[in-house]
């Protein structure tokens, strides 16, 4: 039932809480059947990793268009879902000596976020749009991955730009020693930009073929 009820809230995301001019991309046939796959992760599920592109390798697009591109090619930026898939892609950011990622991770900030089991939305708002998935409350931090720091010195996520005059922080990024404070996760403004990792997903694979 929660899967169902993020669906509709997702809707709404792509309908309504993107930037003017903006959309949410559909996947395109041609590109997904030419996407090239750096690895296969722990679930059997091919990897892209936007630094390892030679035609992307010094690009960094913000939150919306990093998703983009993982979309027209039949993937989605990564939902790290798992902790043997959360260890694996970090393992991948420090090898590579990558200093930061968008994952699918966003705060519900939209028409629909107000209801109870979303508020307080810092806490209990967080989800997967890749997956849908809704992520545990950020306050059980053994539950997830937020860093126990940030540019305020607080544990994530802290939203921190609104405080100092700057954007909503409503997308997760994964960020490598950026605090001193190992490769966690971070609540980030949306517009910031930076490389992605994409991962396949079977149902962007299944759209691409029926309205090819």
């Amino acid at each position: 039932m929660l899967k169902l009820a993020l669906v509709a809230l997702t809707v709404t995301l792509a309908r309504a809480d993107l930037p003017q001019g903006r959309s949410l991309a559909a996947p395109d046939l041609r590109l997904c059947q030419r996407r090239v796959i750096h690895e296969t992760g722990p679930d059997g599920k091919g990897y892209y990793f936007s630094w390892r592109d030679p035609e992307l390798r010094t690009a960094q697009y913000d939150w919306l268009d990093a998703r983009n591109h993982c979309r027209r090619q039949c993937m989605e930026t990564v939902s790290l879902e798992t902790s043997i898939e959360n260890e694996w892609v970090k393992e991948r950011i420090v090898k590579d000596n990558v200093k930061y990622i968008w994952t699918s991770g966003r705060k519900c900030d939209f028409k629909g976020c107000d209801r109870p089991d979303l508020l307080p939305t810092d806490v209990n708002g967080w989800f997967w749009t890749a997956t849908l998935e809704k992520l545990a409350p950020s306050t059980q931090r053994d539950q997830n991955d937020w860093s126990p720091n940030g540019g305020l010195g607080k544990p994530q996520p802290d939203n921190r730009e609104p405080q100092q005059g700057g954007a909503q922080e409503n997308c997760l990024a994964v960020l490598n020693q950026f605090y001193n404070d190992g490769v966690n996760w971070h609540d980030v403004a949306c517009h910031h930009v930076k490389p992605f990792v994409c991962e396949e997903n079977p149902d962007l694979a299944r759209l691409a073929t029926h309205v090819s």
